[in-house]
């Protein structure tokens, strides 16, 4: 019997060590190194098998790349709109699915109405480690879902799933989730870096060998990160978070990852007793404002993914009682807050060192491009100055520490998708001038920080 070998592994950026220690080198994360039982005599048979003269399977031949079949490939929809469009147009057989979530968000009920849906055409298989067959389908009856041919399994064994899943042969199928599943012969326990690593490579072996599209949850750290080691989003093909707060009935699907499409590609649902439902125009729900003009207030128009979306931001300034103020940011990053605050002083000649400034993006987004740096500065200065912006103002634009006005890209789509929703005037950059007038729209393009500010 081969001797199994021991490595420690960080399980935040993979590094691995010959013996245990508290601070990972790389990442300078403490507590993060975790034992690692690898099965021996691994390498020895890879290097025997290529003496012998094994030639492998058909994947394993070596090909020019310009014999590669180009043809698109094939993808079947999940039966959500919103769900296709993160994962870049559909299912692609044989891909990895990685989705997480705290708990609560709504990653089992999303799951379990796409399968529901789409065992009514073909085979589907939902395996479930942490519910009982009882509770999976007390859910779905309260959801009213269609149940008759989804097939159900309870296991956390992972030999005993694909034993199952040979035999089922689905052409989907779930594990929820990857934390509890282990295999027999790694002695470390379910939801450990060795379980969570060969647990998911071995189901990624399987998916890719059979065609068969592999959907796994993931469970989240306290700062919102996935859970277990980092070579488990390498070994996926796509990576979902599910986010939205307990006090909201609002939940996005946000692609971190995607080898078939577009990256920060955002769905947005809304949570109801009927389970997830799909909202299809997301600037509306974004723009529920009050009847009442407030100062600090405006909306700007950021492109998530292959689309733009019309988003309030609201920043409140007020006198700082600290000696030293408070920088709170909402749904944006907080030192891209003190540059802009920074910019502001030295190119718009307002002076905020000695306030508390708050920042909030409504409706619980996360905002991870520049295009909203105009929008923040202009609310900045409406609350200090207790000067409300008009409700019909539209704002988008990057700003530099030069104080000029960046263009960003998709700016004709963006007017125009302002336009669609009511907005009569926008201040936008110089260089995304439109090429033709947009009927309906004032349009004001801006240069400097200091030409925004007078036109507000």
């Amino acid at each position: 019997m081969a001797k199994s070998k021991t490595a420690f592994v960080c399980n935040d950026c993979g590094a691995d060590y010959t013996k245990w220690q508290g601070q990972c080198a790389e990442c300078g994360a403490w507590n993060s190194v975790k034992e690692l039982r690898l099965g021996g005599g691994g390498s020895k048979a890879s290097s025997s098998a290529s003496r012998s003269g094994y030639t492998g399977d058909l994947q394993s031949k070596v090909t020019p790349l310009a014999d590669i079949d180009l043809a698109e490939l094939p993808r079947f929809s999940s039966g959500m709109e919103e769900f296709d469009r993160v994962l870049g147009g559909g299912f692609v057989p044989g891909s990895v699915v990685l989705i997480g979530g705290h708990p609560g968000a709504g990653k089992s009920t999303v799951l379990l109405q796409t399968l529901c849906g789409l065992a009514q055409t073909q085979d589907a298989l939902y395996i479930t480690g942490e519910e009982s067959l009882q509770q999976v389908a007390m859910r779905a009856k309260r959801l009213g879902l269609p149940t008759e041919k989804l097939q159900m399994l309870s296991a956390t064994n992972v030999d005993v799933i694909v034993y199952a899943a040979e035999t089922v042969k689905p052409k989907i199928m779930v594990v929820d989730s990857i934390q509890v599943m282990h295999q027999s012969e790694i002695s470390s326990a379910p939801g450990s870096v060795s379980q969570v690593r060969e647990c998911a490579a071995q189901l990624t072996r399987y998916a890719k060998q059979t065609g068969t599209v592999l959907i796994l949850v993931g469970h989240v750290t306290k700062d919102g990160s996935l859970a277990g080691p980092k070579v488990l989003e390498h070994i996926i093909d796509c990576s979902i978070m599910l986010e939205g707060s307990h006090d909201s009935r609002f939940r996005t699907l946000r692609g971190t990852k995607n080898r078939f499409g577009a990256i920060n590609e955002l769905g947005v649902f809304a949570m109801t007793e009927q389970g997830l439902k799909e909202v299809s125009n997301p600037s509306a729900i974004f723009l529920q404002r009050s009847d009442e003009i407030a100062s600090g207030s405006v909306v700007m128009v950021v492109w998530e993914g292959t689309r733009p979306l019309l988003v309030e931001i609201q920043a409140l300034v007020d006198d700082s009682s600290l000696g030293n103020p408070r920088r709170v940011a909402v749904g944006l990053e907080q030192n891209r807050l003190s540059m802009l605050l920074a910019v502001l002083h030295r190119h718009g000649g307002v002076m905020v060192g000695d306030q508390d400034v708050f920042v909030n993006v409504v409706g619980g987004v996360k905002i991870v491009e520049t295009s909203a740096d105009l929008a923040l500065l202009l609310a900045l200065v409406s609350s200090f100055r207790d000067r409300p912006l008009s409700r019909e103002l539209v704002v988008f634009g990057e700003v530099g520490l030069a104080g000029e006005i960046r263009p960003v890209p998709s700016g004709q789509e963006r007017i125009r998708e302002a336009a669609k929703h009511g907005f009569k005037k926008a201040i936008v950059p110089y260089g995304n001038t439109p090429r033709e007038p947009v009927e309906g729209m004032e349009i004001v393009v801006v240069k400097k920080l200091s030409e925004a500010l007078e036109a507000i």
